[in-house]
This record gives C-alpha cells, structure tokens and sequence, in this order.
C-alpha cells in the first residue's frame, strides 16, 4: 500500500466497497465470458438497481422483463434494506417466504431485526428471530425476554457470550441486568476479565471491574490500566501490593511498555523486579518482550539478550531474531548458533536453510553451503530464487495445466448459486458476487474449488482464481495464479512510467490479488491500494487527470497512476525494485530510517533486518512475483539478484538483449526432496469468508 504508516506493525486488513459505486464505475463490462444473464438483462438490471438503492417501487418499473432473471431477488432486496426505518413486517415476510436460503433474505432478516430492536418492538423481534445471526442480535434476543419478565439463565443465555473478549453495545443492558440478577459472581467476572487480559482487552476489564469487591475492583482497575496505559501503570506500580492480581498487572504493564519504549521497559522492570514475587512464567515473558523488543529496535545488548534468555521464556519469534541480529551484524559464529537453537520446524523454513548456506560460505564451509543453496533452489520462491542465483543454476518452476471437463463445467454454472455469483461479478457487484461465490462453494470438494476457480480465471474475475488455487497441487497453476491481464494495460503503462512491467503486475499481485474494489482500513483503494491523497499528489504531478478516490476502483486509472507511484519510489532509490517495494508498502521515512541504522548491508541480509514482518515478508513476495511475472511475460526471467542492487548502486532497466535466467522444472527426484509452496503467511493476512473483506493473504505468500 501506498503509505506511510509510524505503527511499529503494517497491518492492513481490507475492506471492500460495495453497491452501487462499483456498477457506475462498470468494472465488470469488459468481461467477455457471461453465465446466464445476457448483455442486456444486465444493463436493465444495473439501471433498476441504482433506482430500487433509492427505496420505494420505482425500481419495479425498470425491472420489466427481468422476472426470471437470477438475480431479480437482488432489486426488491436492496428497495426494502433502504426503507427498513419505514418497513412494517408484511413486506419483510413476503420476500423472506418468496427467497428462502437466499443471502439477501438472510441479509434483511438480520437488518430488520436490528430495526425492531431499535424500535424496542420486542414482540415482533421474537418472532422473527433466528438463533446464531452474531452476538448482537443474541443480545438484543436477551433484551427482549426481559422485556417479558423473563429471568436470565447463566448457562443457557451468558456461558458462550461469557468466553468474548468484547461484546457489542447492545449486550450491555443485558450484562447490567445479569449483574442485578446476582449471576455475576466473582468467580466468573474474573474468568471473563482473564479472557479479555489474554486478548489485550482492556476496556472490557475496566467495565467489568466496578461490580467486582472493593480490593477485587481495585486490582482489576490495574490490570485494566496495565493494558490501556502502561506508562502510568508502571509509575504507580511501586505503591501496589505485592498481590497475585498486581503481579499479573505489572506483568502486562512491562511487556506493553517493552512494545512500545523497551528502554524505559528496562528501568521500570529494574526497579520493580525485587518489589514483586513474580513467578519464573511471569519473569520469563517480561524477559521475552524486553529482549524481543530490544531485537526489533536493534539495540547493542540484543543478541546477548536473545542469548541469555532461559529455554522456558523462548519463543519461534525470539529465536528467529537471535538469528536476524546476528545477521544483521554480521556475525557469522553468532549467527550459526543462533540457527542452531532454532526450532525444528523452524530450521525447514525456506529462509533459514538459505541463511544457513549462507553463514556456512562465509565461515568457509563452501562444499556444505553449496548442497543447502542446491536444496532449497529447487523451490519457486523468494529463496529459492536467491538460492538459484547463488550457485548460478536456473529457477525451478513446474507449471502445471488443468484438464477441461465441458459437462461438469456446464453442471457447476448451472448450479444457482454459482451462477448468481458470476452474474454478481458481471455486473460489478463483486462484494456480493464474492458472498455467494463462498457459499455456493462451503464445503465442496477439492476438483470442484479447483474447477471453480478456473472458470473464474477465464471469466476475467482473477481474484477468485488467485484465492481458489492456493494450496497443494494447485500451486503449480501459474497461468490461473499469475494472471497477466494485459486489457489492463500494466505493460503499456509500465513501460510509459519508466517501470518494468513484470515488477508493476508483482505489486498488484501482492496489494490486491487483482480484486479490483479493494480497500483497505487505511483506505488505500483498487489494484495497487493507492490512498486516495497519494493518488491526486501523483497525478498532478504528473499532469494526468484527477477524478477523486472512487475512480481508483477503475483498473485503468489505478494502474496508471499506480505504475506512475512506483516510479516516484524507484527514482528515490536509484531505481532499485525491492527497496521501492519496502516503501510503497511501509512508507518512505521508515525504509529511510533503516538504511541509515543498515544501509551498508547485502540485500537480503538488510531485508532479514526489517523489523516490519508484513514488510519483510512482502518485499520477499514482491520480488519473488516479479521473477514469475516475468518467466510469464517472456519465457524466463532476470536474475532476481539482478532486481537486489546494492544499496547506492543504480538500478538500470534491462536491455532488449539482457541475460536472464533458464527455468526449468526440476527432475522428480530433486523436487520429491523440497517443498514447491512458500510457509504459510501470518494469521492477520488470511482471506476472510463470507463477508468478502478480505484481504489477499495465504495466495500471495505463494509464488
């Protein structure tokens, strides 16, 4: 993303716009393959629904002929979900009996419900009501048994509610009438406020803390302080009682501090840690964040720290950076030890057996370094490339193709709700498309995703395609994971803003897995998640024209400017790809900050230095896409090395004559003996269901 967050962390869960923005942009009508729907049912059905987004019946008038049109049910839907203030229940139960199972009748279900509640009509609420539409309605459900005088019952109503961290608004009336019914016993509030300390709650701790005794309360305040401000919590925390709560509360309050100023960590735990009897889990995870935090600031004593730590305070995350610090120093022996105390699932990662072939050539294990370079080059990633390029042997990449199958393709779009989520798609209701696209596929069988995706893949909706064919197998489907989308015009425009095409389909790849409407919570939007700010600073400075940020869900115009951003990048890094790529992902000022504390540093030992795991891990995709992209775009590719200069060095575009690498897929043997897929990405990143909100996460940790 186009951006320059001061967060220690880059984490950018998507959200995607919906409606009507996206039928006026006509994202989808360049699509040439259809389902059922032909051209002009669904020009009709784009002008009726912008009208039934208005309420009221005028949208029946320009709906004349689309009765049997599969998504006809979509128009009174979106008519009555903008009239729920006005709605009584007649209208809602005559769609809710004419779709049932249909997602907009369960979407107006759970939205009319929400209006009962507002208007306390708690009879008609229970009688519409549906278990398990989210906690929310649960509690509203509550609400309106005690409307009736019904008492609570803890194990049936509260237990499940009991285990969140955090609640919705609408619980509360139902927590203060538990309280009042004498079900909030100490002994539970302290279960709920432990969940909420886990998840790092601490709102949820200070609301439940005043129903709690007067000593018990006091404590629970700390614990809630601990979390929300640890600064004042550590001043105050000489003064507290050396109590079981208060060492659960100085322990939260030093490992929030250890995140945020690890210095100041340090002198508050000196001073505090003769004041508690803290037990040897609460010292070790106070020991975990001081040197983990101290790792990620790269401070002078954080390998000793990382070193010392005792096998109970250890974590995958502490020894990885015992392991980047010692890198990022360049200390070989220090480094090879710190490989070492690796874990073992750990020390298979593709990148710590690169780092380790790396160490050993330094320490003139050259023989041994060799045979680990030639192991992990058999694998189509990040490493596995650099690998390549080190012993200067050619990338390993097995493509792979799908057998076409005419009657089950034909029985799969047949199926209805497949056929509404392509027609949703062809239309330019992605959002939606994406919900019945999850739900038609829930459950289905591996051959059936696969053959999903693919249809998917030559209707042009790639995203789809990109999510679908993620795992196993599927990974080798280079064509449908890797799409080129030169209607796009990513080549054309690349070339103008002085760019390498392949480099410019990598960072679309990664931003957005081409989900077009994609928007992040930053509110970076389209293709290449350009904020919309950025957007108009690149286009006046490049004289294009400007139609603020909702025409960056047109690809045209978010590939123009975006290619244009990625130039402004590259001319501030002397060209250089991957630094670009650390910028447009973490902002500029950070990759500056970096270069001054490393900036002397090989390419990959400084991007094994960046304390940003998103952005770390997404230069590696970057970079890795690009090698792919480029095998795709000309048959092989340049060295990725070649893409990794120096820092200082000038990055030169390559020539009509460049050199570029050979691929070739290896012999069964070799690839019997190394894994194709990249690890798997971090839990943030993981694709969303069935709101369709996610963002692109376990395919683009894939190359």
């Amino acid at each position: 993303m186009a951006s320059a967050p001061a967060a220690r962390r880059v984490d950018r869960p998507l959200r995607l716009l919906g409606g009507l923005v996206l039928a006026v942009c006509g994202l989808a009508a360049s699509v040439s393959a259809s389902a059922s729907g032909n051209d002009a049912e669904r020009a009709r059905f784009r002008q009726a629904y912008a009208v039934a987004q208005q309420g009221g019946d005028a949208w029946r008038a320009q709906s004349t002929g689309l009765e049997g049109y599969v998504l006809f049910p979509y128009l009174e839907a979106a008519s009555l979900e903008h009239d729920l203030r006005t709605l009584d229940r007649a209208p809602v139960d005559a769609y809710l009996a004419r779709y049932p199972g249909m997602i907009p009748a369960a979407d107006l279900r759970r939205d009319f419900l929400g209006e009962l509640a507002r208007r306390k009509d708690w009879a008609t609420f229970s009688a519409m009501y549906q278990p398990g539409l989210g906690d929310a309605l649960t509690c509203f459900d509550l609400q309106a048994r005690l409307s009736r005088g019904e008492p609570l019952v803890f194990e049936r109503d509260m237990a499940d509610l009991w285990k969140k961290a955090s609640l919705p608004n609408a619980c509360d009336p139902v927590l203060s009438a538990a309280h009042d019914q004498g079900l909030l016993t100490p002994e539970r509030l302290w279960s709920r406020i432990q969940v909420a300390a886990d998840a790092g709650k601490g709102g949820t701790i200070a609301a439940l803390a005043p129903w709690l005794p007067a000593d018990d309360a006091i404590a629970a305040q700390r614990i809630a302080q601990a979390l929300n401000d640890p600064t004042t919590a550590l001043r105050d925390a000489a003064n507290w009682p050396d109590t079981p709560r208060h060492r659960q509360a100085v322990t939260l309050a030093l490992q929030r501090m250890a995140r945020k100023q690890s210095t100041v960590a340090d002198g508050a735990w000196s001073s505090l840690s003769s004041h508690f009897t803290l037990s040897e889990q609460q010292r070790g995870a106070i020991e975990n964040a001081l040197a983990l935090f101290h790792a990620t600031d790269f401070d002078e004593s954080a390998l000793d720290r990382l070193t010392a730590l005792p096998p109970g305070a250890q974590t995958d995350a502490t020894r990885e950076w015992r392991v980047r610090v010692a890198l990022a120093r360049q200390d070989w022996t220090a480094a090879l030890a710190a490989l070492d105390a690796l874990g073992e699932a750990q020390k298979d990662d593709g990148e710590w057996r690169y780092f380790r072939a790396l160490v050993l050539g330094r320490l003139g294990r050259q023989g041994e370094a060799k045979a680990l370079y030639q192991s992990v080059s058999q694998e189509a990633t990040y490493f596995g490339f650099l690998a390549a390029d080190r012993i200067d042997t050619a990338y390993a990449i097995c493509p792979s193709t799908m057998a076409t199958d005419e009657r089950r393709e034909a029985a799969l779009l047949a199926e209805p709700g497949v056929d509404r989520a392509f027609e949703l798609y062809a239309v330019g209701l992605q959002k939606l498309g994406r919900r019945e696209w999850t739900a038609a596929l829930a459950g289905r069988d591996a051959d059936t995703q696969r053959l999903a995706a693919d249809l998917a893949f030559r209707k042009g909706w790639y995203d789809r395609a990109v999510f679908g064919l993620s795992s196993g197998d599927a990974l080798r489907l280079y064509e449908q994971r890797f799409p080129l989308a030169r209607q796009d015009g990513v080549v054309e425009q690349a070339s103008q803003a002085g760019i390498e095409a392949p480099w410019a389909y990598a960072i679309i790849r990664a931003e957005s897995a081409w989900m077009t409407d994609a928007r992040s919570g930053a509110d970076a939007r389209g293709l290449m998640q350009l904020l919309p700010g950025t957007a108009a600073l690149v286009a006046k400075r490049n004289g294009l024209s400007w139609s603020g940020g909702d025409s960056l869900y047109d690809p045209s115009t978010n590939i123009v400017l975006g290619t244009r951003y990625l130039a402004q990048m590259a001319e501030r890094y002397s060209g250089a790809p991957w630094l670009a790529s650390a910028a447009y992902n973490a902002g500029p000022n950070k990759v500056d900050q970096w270069l001054t504390a490393r900036g002397t540093l090989d390419p990959d030992l400084f991007v094994v230095s960046i304390p940003y795991k998103e952005t770390r891990e997404y230069v590696a995709r970057v970079m890795a896409f690009a090698v792919i992209y480029d095998w795709r775009l000309h048959g092989n590719a340049l060295a990725i090395s070649s893409r990794m200069t120096r820092i200082g060095s000038t990055y030169s575009l390559p020539s009509t004559g460049a050199v570029r690498k050979p691929v070739m897929c290896p012999s069964p043997a070799a690839a019997r003996s190394a894994t194709v897929a990249a690890p798997a990405a971090p839990a943030v990143l993981q694709p969303a269901p069935a709101a369709a909100t996610s963002a692109p996460g376990a395919p683009d940790a894939q190359p």
